[in-house]
C-alpha cells in the first residue's frame, strides 16, 4: 500500500478578497474529491488573496497507480481556468 501527495502553490489572480479565493478553491477541492476520490485540503497561505497551497492525498495499491492517479490530478488543476500552478512537489510512503 502506497500513500500519495501532491502539493501545489497556485496563483489565483481573480481573486479580490479571502472570500473569492475561497470560492475558488471550495470548488476546485470538491470537483478533485469528487472526480478522483481523493482528499484535498487548503493546507497554506490562508491569509493572502491572490496565493495559496493545495494538498491532495490518495491511498493506493502501489505506487504505479497513485502515480498515475496524482497526474491526473495535476493535469485537473493545470486545467483549471481560474488559478495557475507555480510550483507543486509529490511525496510517497
Amino acid at each position: 500500500m502506497v500513500i500519495g501527495v501532491r502539493s501545489w502553490e497556485l496563483h489565483v489572480p481573480g481573486a479580490h478578497s479571502l472570500k473569492e479565493k475561497r470560492s475558488v478553491l471550495k470548488s476546485l477541492k470538491d470537483r478533485l474529491h469528487n472526480e478522483f476520490n481523493v482528499s484535498v485540503a487548503e493546507t497554506g497561505r490562508h491569509d493572502v488573496w491572490q496565493s495559496a497551497e493545495l494538498t491532495a492525498c490518495l491511498v493506493a495499491v502501489d505506487r504505479r497507480q497513485a502515480e498515475a492517479v496524482l497526474e491526473s490530478v495535476d493535469r485537473f488543476v493545470e486545467s483549471n481556468p481560474f488559478c495557475r500552478i507555480v510550483d507543486s512537489a509529490t511525496t510517497f510512503l
